[in-house]
């Protein structure tokens, strides 16, 4: 009998610490991490993980795998892949509009970001389509060297100055601001783009091309070109200025008098994505007033967020502020049908 004791004995104190065991990893499983998969740009990686990616870890026991890559490749990874695991997708308006076109991305239950409500107005057709919204915005404007320009630069009509010839630079059209290019040159020439799907503005950019010493694809070569003397002006957007203003502290960057264009930069949800819920809290955690006041001072991004208050410090090279009022938007359901034909024309103008 002392010897069957014994042995229930050690059959219960097993069976117990069994179900110990059992408890503990079942509780285990339930508190593990769920995974979120956000595919961004690599710029400025470690403030961005520090003031978006870890505290929205923590507060959501979520592990965030970050893919990154320039848009097109991101976006052609995605078309091409029906597998994909990317949740959340960050993309220039230009490509974000082409992902909508091709069904990658899903609607949005807007009542589930309440932030979405704090945008400013300017960007609100990004909520009003249903899909994903732009978190930030930057714009195209012109910088110039005071000391080597007669008089003030004023208006886009002046970069046709004939006493800008072979002085300035303007961005490549398959860049971001490409395309304001050919709005610009529209301004020029009196014309409606969507009149004549830009007939008129090619003709005032091949008017414009004796003044052009180069047609960038890379903001970071302005600061050299600026340096050495090899340009006076250049069309730039907000986010390479500071560069430029530390090589040649007395550069203008001014807004022209008929607005500067806006770039949106935006985040989506993909159709593939197993893990929509979390996806929406992390939109709505972007768009935060409190993350979006870090990102603008840490990673260089503008606010979207009406609740944002910036020093002027901060607010200095960002489109923030009067830079918004007066500025033009792009719409690129109308310019991406055209911009094989602008790419073509564009090339053989500039590029032959």
């Amino acid at each position: 009998m002392k010897k069957l004791s014994i042995l229930l004995a050690g059959i219960i104190a097993t069976t117990a610490l069994s179900g110990c065991a059992a408890k503990k990893d079942t509780m285990a499983s339930a508190e593990a991490p769920k995974q979120l998969v956000v595919s961004t740009w690599g710029l400025n990686q470690d403030q961005y993980m520090k003031t978006v990616i870890e505290p929205f870890e923590k507060a959501n026991n979520v592990k965030v795998v970050v893919e990154t890559g320039n848009n097109d490749e991101r976006l052609a990874k995605l078309k091409n892949n029906p597998n994909s695991t990317v949740d959340v997708m960050y993309l220039a308006e230009s490509y974000s509009q082409q992902g909508i076109e091709d069904g990658l991305f899903e609607k949005i239950d807007y009542s589930k970001v309440p932030n979405a409500k704090k945008i400013l107005p300017i960007a609100q057709k990004f909520v009003d389509a249903g899909y994903g919204p732009a978190y930030t915005l930057n714009r195209a404007a012109i910088v110039y060297n005071p000391s080597k320009v007669k008089g003030k630069i004023t208006s886009w009509k002046d970069l046709w100055s004939a006493d800008l010839k072979g002085k300035i630079a303007i961005p490549d059209i398959a860049t971001t601001f490409g395309p304001a290019m050919v709005f610009a040159g529209g301004l020029q020439a009196g014309a409606d783009i969507k009149g004549d799907n830009g007939a008129s503005a090619f003709k005032s950019l091949e008017a414009l091309k004796p003044n052009v010493v180069k047609t960038y694809t890379k903001s970071s070569d302005l600061v050299n070109m600026f340096s050495n003397g090899e340009i006076v002006a250049a069309v730039a957007a907000d986010f390479v200025v500071g560069s430029i203003k530390k090589a040649m502290p007395d550069a203008i960057f001014v807004d022209p008098s008929e607005g500067s264009y806006l770039n949106f930069n935006t985040i989506n949800i993909t159709k593939n994505s197993k893990n929509k819920d979390l996806a929406l809290k992390f939109v709505d955690f972007v768009l935060s007033a409190d993350v979006e006041s870090k990102t603008a001072a840490l990673v260089g991004d503008s606010p979207i967020n009406v609740d944002v208050k910036l020093d002027e410090k901060t607010a200095a090279n960002l489109t923030y502020g009067d830079s918004t009022n007066k500025a033009n938007t792009l719409d690129y359901s109308f310019v991406n049908k055209q911009l094989k034909s602008w790419i073509d024309q564009w090339n053989r103008l500039f590029n032959k």
